[in-house]
């Protein structure tokens, strides 16, 4: 995907962090149990740090694409889909069955943010050897 697809992608998922956030707090908590409504705030959470963190490195490409961080993107995206996604549906429609995808997009993540030090590493040593 081009960057300012990925720019694109990054706002409309942020855009969605805010609604679902606000969905929490003031359409929810009437037809939701309180560990419904904490694990909603828990997936918004985590939704709006992953959007921030792909809002970011969207931003870093786009001003300096020879900094591609190739898969990070993809990976936060399908870690936002599978953890916060799966917590999400699980809420409103009750289907447990889901959260057993939720650790998958967890470690999903971990792999990512592992990923994404190791990249900048081996930038920082790139750029120290020229």
């Amino acid at each position: 995907m081009r960057s300012n697809n990925w720019l694109a992608l990054s706002a409309l998922i942020m855009m969605l962090s805010v609604a679902l956030g606000a969905l929490g707090a003031h359409g929810l908590e009437s037809f939701v149990s309180d560990k419904q409504m904490q694990t909603w705030q828990t997936a918004v959470l985590y939704h709006l740090v992953h959007g921030l963190a792909l809002l970011g490195l969207s931003l870093v490409v786009l001003a300096k694409p020879a900094f591609a961080f190739r898969g990070i993107k993809t990976g936060l995206l399908l870690g936002l889909i599978l953890f916060s996604g799966s917590l999400y549906i699980w809420v409103l429609m009750g289907w447990s069955w889901l959260v057993f995808l939720t650790p998958i997009g967890g470690v999903i993540w971990l792999i990512v943010w592992l990923s994404l030090a190791y990249q900048a590493w081996c930038l920082t040593r790139q750029q120290k050897q020229n």
